[in-house]
């Protein structure tokens, strides 16, 4: 199985992400900014991945802080949870997986500073099982609604790299391969970092699962054809009502899905729901520097003076979305998730 998140012998590990196809690379981390800075940099990305790779990064904070006791750790832990919540803003399981760490670190003050930092240790590692035991049960309930022979298109990365392992919306696509369901699977590009060719698509080799790239241009005229059964993306927040911020393009798939009356369907775990959010509009959408579009790789393709707009993520209207997949089950529209 991918692993994409480790925690050996006093460090955290990650799968660079920003090298594959090409290479697979772990790196090591024992600093928490450094784990910061790889949060930011797309080392690891995707919003359950980034939530764990947030906890072991407070962990790494309790392992540098030189504190006398549990109550110094705990001051000198916020930094360090202010510092990792600053770096991605729409994720809301960041947000979620650091109030974890400091709910744990709080309750346990009193503690020796040894013990608090095996309590934070357990709660790290805590998150990453219950998100790949979560993914598997969301997986499930998901494909139950794949139809044999399915056509399955999907958008960005939803799978085990952008979780602790066995992924949302791709976990949803590996159970329904391991049903026999799936015919093929339509992998968009993903632009600008091309998460869908350089991720996706190497999941789907990697397990063996068939698929297209394709365009992301290309998405409405295959739909057209009578080529797509269904539509599976993941999230990085959804709002009270439903609304859903994924990556940019999404939006747009899910209109072209309504148009052609093929269901759209998100697949996410129940902490990538924001009840403090009434809808998409308030969700905040993070803007990512302009080298990421005039640029593919090393090669740049539009002039270095062109003013670029790049929003890293869209929002879907919950009326677009025919379900959204939990380990809980399937909720419908109008959502309620009680």
């Amino acid at each position: 199985m991918i692993a994409p998140i480790r925690w050996e012998r006093h460090r955290l590990l990650l799968l660079d992400q920003r090298l594959l196809p090409v290479e697979e690379r772990m790196r090591e981390y024992t600093r928490w900014r450094d784990v910061a800075d790889a949060i930011r940099t797309l080392v690891v990305r995707g919003a359950p991945a980034i939530g764990c790779a947030a906890a072991f990064g407070v962990v790494l904070a309790a392992r540098q802080s030189a504190a006398p006791d549990g109550y110094g750790l705990v001051a000198d832990l916020e930094e360090a949870m202010k510092g990792l919540a600053a770096t991605r803003p729409t994720a809301v399981n960041l947000f979620w997986a650091l109030d974890r760490m400091r709910g744990v670190a709080e309750a346990h003050r009193a503690l020796p500073v040894p013990a608090l930092r095996e309590r934070l240790l357990g709660e790290a590692q805590a998150i990453l099982d219950e998100d790949l035991a979560g993914n598997k049960a969301l997986g499930a309930h998901g494909a139950a609604l794949v139809p044999e022979g399915a056509r399955i298109l999907t958008h960005c990365n939803a799978g085990a790299l952008a979780t602790a392992g066995y992924g949302t919306a791709l976990g949803v696509i590996r159970t329904a391969h391991e049903h026999g369901r799936v015919a093929l699977v339509w992998v968009d590009e993903t632009r600008p970092v091309m998460q869908g060719s350089r991720l996706t698509a190497w999941e789907m080799v990697k397990e063996g699962i068939p698929h297209r790239l394709i365009a992301d241009v290309a998405a409405g005229f295959v739909m057209k054809q009578g080529e797509v059964d269904l539509v599976i993306v993941g999230a990085d927040r959804i709002a009270a009502n439903g609304d859903t911020a994924n990556k940019i393009g999404t939006y747009s798939v899910a209109v072209l899905a309504q148009h052609h009356n093929i269901p759209f369907y998100v697949a996410a775990p129940l902490s990538t729901i924001d009840p403090s959010i009434p809808s998409g509009a308030a969700i905040p959408i993070e803007e990512r520097g302009g080298d990421e579009v005039r640029r593919i790789g090393d090669r740049q393709t539009a002039p270095a003076e062109t003013p670029v707009y790049n929003p890293a993520f869209d929002v879907t209207p919950a009326e677009l979305i025919a379900g959204i997949i939990t380990e809980r089950g399937v909720f419908r529209f109008p959502y309620s998730f009680r």
